[in-house]
């Protein structure tokens, strides 16, 4: 696959304070931090290793690879390149390519290395050198004897060791994916050879003389799980029949948990642990097979520690201010080396998280809540060649885990009864995971007692929802999700089967009552082709399911993991006199939907007093009718809606009377629904005889930062495209004016109404269907407006 993380995802402060996740500041202070990391940092780390990197080249396209293993170096840091997002035709990786190209397959550690970037790189264009590497590390394994299934540095016989078999394996995997069939007596012999050597506290080491290390451990780790990928083993298979079996008996290997654990009990990431101590040696490789460890097992936690997020803290403020490398200790002297390793954990580490999977809270049943567990790890693949972009998914569990956490993934997935019950005890959490633009996906697996019923689900939608007007229905055919990404077939079994709770401008919630996780963990590279073709439209059925839910719950644009290095605002805190000094907001209630997106002024309002300017807005608006008294008591009012609706003569006149005396109405049409632009537009003229819409001007002041706010004067704006019946839906980004309307009284703009979406922006959903404004500049014209209110 032929993907990279796209870079330069740096976000506005606005941005951050809507969607992204954040760790208190006095956080920061206990773990004594007194610079805390932003994501800006993070990528300007990456940058800067980019930088560093691209000048060691050498004008032969390589860099100083020494004499022990010609091109390893160089394949080394062309792989760490790749992987930070540079493109394959940039001049120095297509040198770097080049050059790496030149070696034959004669040591383990550059055969390796060389695959991988190959693979990384241009995999249809070098097939044949990436199997020929292939046959080759498949011909240097040791066949037999005390190290049967490992691998030494070269062909010849000899005493193997963890290190080269576990760049042998990736190496391997790499081949695998860019779709060279390996020996399965390879995959066998190499499992056989890992556990051999995990030692009884579920330690590695490098020979048995060595204490126990973080680095073979997680070297040990992390080939486990590929070696397990790569062999196809699943909780599913198809007979000799061509039946479907699904929920199988589960295979015992406990080794990569016990290695998990070792790591937890240990961990570091000031150096690499050996025994009880934390040693300079091999640091930075150790760092590279932590990032590794740690993603492929799809944990965010190790023990206590937050992998990526400890460890890029340490890489960033390591990184040296003048060379932008890294510099190891005696056995790591080479700067180029290290800075590949780390560049490698930071730019891999930060993947996006496109779905966490929820497990079971320590103490219960494994199995219950994941009877399939292999089916997150084949949709989020299935997901990165469909987006051309890598992510990962990770397991979470929902008891420990705050609304933060859950908001480092857009979907949280649940399969089976077990683990909607046990998520059912978490609504109120998962209420709030929802407000901040979480989606929650069930499925049910196995067609037995252990799936989720349709009572379970509801159980854990009024859990989340005990507000009577949100309860599961059955998703209509017209619906995105039937054709989000791609078509479901007309006679796809699961055509009717997904049911859906609507919430403000989106479809939070879906159940699906049919069995996805089966035909996700029969997705394997190693065993699809061979399916009867019944079996291969049931997965491509069901492939098409999940990937129309990842593509509308994110919008196919997850965060990259350095979003979580945000430091939350200071909140305000109010005091026990009733919120004194704070500007209250009025929410403008009507007949045309004026609730149908809830989250909207919410999150508007948590801008305001996050952003630069630091408004001391009341968190809760005070919903009123147009008449109401209160309404005059608040200087802004904002309304939306989505259907038509009439206001009373008593409510035309209060409001005519409300903008005429000072007061301001900012309004938007939900998915720039046309029968919400005629109703508003009638009823503020109605109330204010006489008056008329005019379109706002680009140049307009209140477009500019004139009042503490942004340079809104160009927007995203997102415009549906037509497409056929079997196209998946589309949507044209264009950086343009704002489409914004207009009434002045008395020089001053009193009402300010966008026919385009601002609400669902606001709500984090940027619907492809909706003509509208980005996430960002949603904000940002919504805060505008506010700001321009209260200096008028």
């Amino acid at each position: 696959m032929n993907a990279r993380m796209p870079r330069g995802w740096i976000v506005t402060v606005v941005a951050v304070a809507l969607a992204a996740s954040a760790v208190a500041p006095a956080a920061a202070q206990r773990r004594g931090l007194d610079d805390p990391i932003d994501p800006a940092r993070v990528l300007a780390s990456i940058d800067r290793a980019v930088s560093y990197l691209k000048r060691q080249q050498k004008p032969s396209g390589g860099w100083d690879d020494g004499v022990a293993n010609p091109g390893g170096i160089s394949s080394l840091a062309t792989l760490a390149l790749l992987e930070a997002g540079i493109e394959p035709d940039d001049s120095t990786v297509s040198k770097g390519l080049e050059y790496i190209r030149r070696f034959p397959p004669e040591k383990t550690y550059v055969v390796a290395l060389q695959t991988m970037a190959l693979q990384a790189a241009t995999p249809r264009r070098d097939r044949l050198q990436i199997e020929k590497n292939a046959r080759w590390l498949e011909k240097a394994q040791a066949k037999d004897g005390e190290f049967s299934g490992g691998w030494s540095y070269s062909e010849a016989r000899g005493m193997a060791d963890p290190s080269n078999s576990q760049f042998a394996v990736l190496g391997l995997y790499a081949a695998q994916e860019a779709g060279v069939k390996i020996d399965p007596e390879v995959w066998r012999r190499a499992g056989a050879y890992w556990r051999k050597r995990q030692n009884r506290d579920g330690s590695w080491h490098y020979t048995s003389s060595d204490r126990a290390s973080g680095s073979m451990t997680c070297a040990g780790v992390g080939a486990m799980v590929i070696i397990g990928m790569a062999a196809g083993e699943a909780d599913a298979t198809v007979d000799d029949n061509g039946a479907v079996l699904c929920c199988q008996p589960q295979k015992e290997d406990e080794s990569v948990e016990r290695g998990l654990a070792w790591l937890g009990r240990n961990f570091a990431v000031r150096g690499n642990p050996v025994g009880r101590k934390i040693s300079e040696n091999w640091h930075y490789y150790y760092l590279y097979a932590l990032e590794r460890a740690g993603r492929l097992t799809a944990q965010r936690f190790i023990d206590q520690h937050d992998w990526y997020r400890e460890g890029t803290e340490y890489l960033v403020r390591e990184q040296d201010p003048l060379t932008d490398a890294w510099r190891g200790g005696v056995s790591e002297p080479d700067a180029t080396i290290t800075t590949s390793f780390s560049l490698l954990f930071l730019a891999k580490g930060r993947r996006p998280v496109v779905m966490a999977k929820a497990k079971a809270p320590e103490g219960e049943d494994l199995r219950a809540w994941a009877q399939h567990r292999r089916d997150a790890a084949h949709l989020v693949a299935a997901a990165e060649t469909a987006w051309d972009l890598p992510m990962t998914w990770q397991a979470i569990d929902a008891s420990k885990a705050n609304v933060e956490d859950l908001s480092m993934a857009p979907v949280l997935y649940a399969s089976g009864a077990a683990a909607t019950a046990g998520l059912t005890a978490q609504g109120k959490k998962l209420r709030d995971y929802i407000d901040k633009g979480g989606f929650v996906f069930v499925e049910s697996p196995c067609d037995s007692g252990r799936s989720a019923s349709r009572a379970d689900i509801e159980r854990l939608v009024v859990a989340m929802f005990p507000e009577p007007d949100y309860r599961l229905r059955q998703i209509e055919p017209s619906h995105p999700l039937w054709r989000m990404e791609r078509l479901v077939r007309p006679d796809s079994p699961y055509v009717g089967s997904l049911w859906g709770v609507e919430y403000g401008c989106r479809t939070c919630v879906v159940f699906c009552d049919r069995d996805l996780s089966c035909y996700w963990e029969l997705d394997a590279k190693p065993r699809a082709g061979d399916y009867p073709d019944d079996v291969k439209r049931r997965i491509d059925d069901a492939r098409t399911v999940g990937l129309n839910v990842l593509a509308y719950a994110s919008n196919r644009e997850p965060r990259g993991k350095e979003q979580q290095f945000v430091e939350q605002a200071t909140r305000l805190e109010f005091d026990a006199a009733g919120q004194r000094g704070l500007i209250e907001i009025a929410k403008l209630r009507h007949a045309g939907g004026c609730n149908d997106a809830p989250g909207a002024l919410a999150n508007l309002l948590r801008a305001a007093s996050e952003s630069d300017a630091k408004l001391s807005v009341a968190p809760t608006p005070v919903e009123v009718a147009a008449d109401d008294p209160a309404l005059p008591l608040r200087h802004f009012a904002f309304t939306h809606g989505r259907r038509d609706f009439r206001l009373s003569a008593e409510e035309r006149a209060a409001l005519g009377e409300y903008l005429t005396n000072g007061g301001t109405l900012l309004a938007d049409a939900i998915c720039a629904s046309s029968e919400f632009q005629k109703a508003f537009r009638r009823e503020v003229a109605a109330a204010l005889p006489g008056a008329r819409f005019e379109q706002i001007p680009a140049d307009d002041p209140l477009l500019s930062p004139a009042f503490g706010g942004y340079d809104v004067r160009l927007v995203s704006i997102r415009d549906p495209q037509p497409t056929a019946d079997d196209q998946p839906l589309a949507a044209r980004t264009r950086r343009r004016a704002p489409v914004l309307e207009g009434i002045q009284i008395d020089g001053r703009w009193a009402v300010v109404f966008s026919p385009y979406d601002l609400s669902c922006a606001l709500e984090q959903h940027e619907a492809v269907q909706c003509r509208g404004y980005s996430k960002e500049d949603a904000a940002r014209i919504g805060l505008n407006v506010l700001l321009y209110s209260i200096n008028q």
